[in-house]
């Protein structure tokens, strides 16, 4: 009995500040709900579902060869900046303990994929260097901040028993990189995935991967076209273990840059332009100095940066909370504990259609289908993000062992796997707060009233130099969430493996 009550107690030690810091979470929502808008504005939404759903079950192969052409060259710009990020990432790895790198990886890593895209088409046009950079640079500051982590939890005895004068880059790739390549190889698969929803969302912006031209289709109200893009790509990312294997990943990365297309010639006076003017604020340029500084700059804050940080924020911490419902009610589709062999297959199947697609894809679906509002940037996030973390989480609750005598059903839910998998469920929403927030920004090329709204505004009026600052105060955005997430994280003492603490029975 006094072993009972002092387990008791052991737990909700454990347990009081993980509710709190849920409440916090889910009261912060409640009130971003009520100032968002979240209506339904398309005169006759369920009609063009039906449309839509009536070209997803029966495509239109019609095109199928555009189609796969277009998946060659997503597959292509996938392979060309991931591998380039991954070499550059572990060359920034080998230097990563400086803070001056750490620093300038925080900045790149904040600025989204389609952001870079549009800097990188005012140096070079819709040519494919700028779909490659645009993939390469963010990654490449990931890879550097993963692999570092990587590298510090490997084992250091190696390291250890290394005569005196070893020299430091030997040391790196004979002593450190070996112990943890298997870590590596795999972080690199997961984010070659995610350069694939990456570079098919560059097509929304010009490049000729599959969104450009399953925006093209859903624009001309082709869904049965639609239907056939989307399944290919979903088909594409289900099957990458059986045709992504390591022994072909060379042979991939190699043939991968001739497969990009040709592109328009670039023009590298548009660049010496961009950087030695476009970006310069317009009351430099003319010549009104630091007194014309300040009110131009007063106007962008005031007039656009405010309102963006305030609809990102609102829109991000909404997202945030859907994330972690749909994670929890999801997980048990692929769980040991809740369903069947076969009952696991159909629902791997389907969080797999949920993580595969990509949350801007969705996005843009939705908000043709729903009308302009934040309530389809809300879903496509919350789907997305909520069904990778029920992945993650769903195959650690297949893992743990459960007491011959526990309960069944939703009791074993909510007593016994949730207590176990909450803290790992935490660190994940936390991890994945800042990526939210990222995505969040970026969905205002949509439409939506974020900071891309006004980014893409800026320029698509030619004034780069009110991007570039609004862009800088997205980075900044990011990193401080980023930041607060780690924060949290440190004092919650969370960590992304499931505790073997056994849960109290009510």
């Amino acid at each position: 009995m006094h072993s009972t009550s002092q387990d008791k107690t052991r737990w909700n030690a454990l347990s009081a500040p993980l509710v709190r810091t849920s409440l916090w979470l889910f009261g912060i929502a409640l009130i971003c709900v009520w100032l968002a808008d979240l209506q339904i504005r398309s005169v006759s939404p369920w009609a063009e579902l039906i449309r839509l759903g009536h070209g997803l079950i029966q495509p239109d192969f019609a095109t199928f060869d555009t189609a796969i052409v277009a998946l060659l060259r997503t597959v292509s710009f996938a392979f060309t900046g991931v591998g380039a990020a991954a070499v550059l990432g572990m060359g920034l790895a080998f230097i990563f303990h400086y803070r001056i790198v750490q620093a300038v990886c925080a900045f790149i890593r904040a600025i989204h994929e389609l952001f870079w895209a549009l800097i990188f088409l005012q140096f070079f046009g819709l040519h494919p260097i700028t779909g490659v950079l645009a993939i390469a640079l963010p990654y490449a500051a990931i890879f550097a901040r993963v692999f570092s982590e990587i590298l510090e939890e490997g084992d250091q005895r190696a390291v250890k028993a290394l005569p005196a004068g070893s020299g430091v880059i030997s040391t790196f790739w004979y002593a450190r990189v070996p112990d943890v390549w298997a870590h590596l190889i795999s972080y690199i698969s997961y984010r070659f995935e995610c350069g694939m929803r990456s570079s098919a969302v560059l097509g929304f912006v010009g490049m000729p991967t599959l969104g450009f031209y399953l925006e093209s289709a859903y624009g001309e109200g082709q869904y049965g076209e639609v239907g056939m893009l989307l399944v290919i790509f979903l088909v594409t990312i289900a099957s990458l273990r059986f045709w992504v294997r390591p022994k072909l990943v060379i042979l991939y990365l190699l043939a991968a840059p001739f497969f990009l297309g040709t592109g328009l010639p670039i023009v590298w006076g548009n660049a010496t332009r961009f950087i030695t003017e476009d970006i310069i604020p317009v009351p430099l340029r003319n010549g009104e100095g630091i007194a014309g500084l300040g009110p131009w700059l007063s106007d962008l804050l005031w007039y656009q940066a405010l309102p963006g940080i305030g609809t990102t924020i609102v829109l991000t911490q909404i997202a945030l909370v859907g994330t972690g419902i749909i994670a929890l009610l999801s997980f048990p589709l692929i769980s040991r504990q809740f369903v069947s062999r076969s009952g696991q297959l159909a629902g791997h199947s389907l969080l797999v259609i949920g993580r595969s697609v990509p949350e801007y894809l969705l996005a843009y679906i939705l908000l043709q289908l729903w009308g302009p509002s934040m309530l389809p940037a809300v879903v496509a996030l919350a789907i997305h993000n909520g069904t990778i973390i029920g992945h993650l989480i769903g195959r650690q609750s297949s893992e743990l062992k459960l007491r011959p005598d526990a309960v069944g059903g939703f009791n074993r839910y909510i007593y016994e796997v949730v207590p176990r998998l909450y803290r790992s469920f935490l660190a994940f929403l936390l991890y994945r707060w800042e990526i939210i927030m990222r995505e969040t920004a970026i969905l205002g090329i949509l439409g939506i009233t974020t900071l891309g709204f006004y980014v893409d505004s800026a320029i698509q009026e030619l004034r780069f130099d009110r991007a570039m600052i609004l862009i800088l105060i997205t980075a900044l955005l990011n990193i401080a969430v980023d930041s607060l997430a780690r924060a949290i994280r440190r004092q919650l003492q969370l960590r992304t493996t499931p505790t073997t603490q056994t849960p109290l029975q009510p």
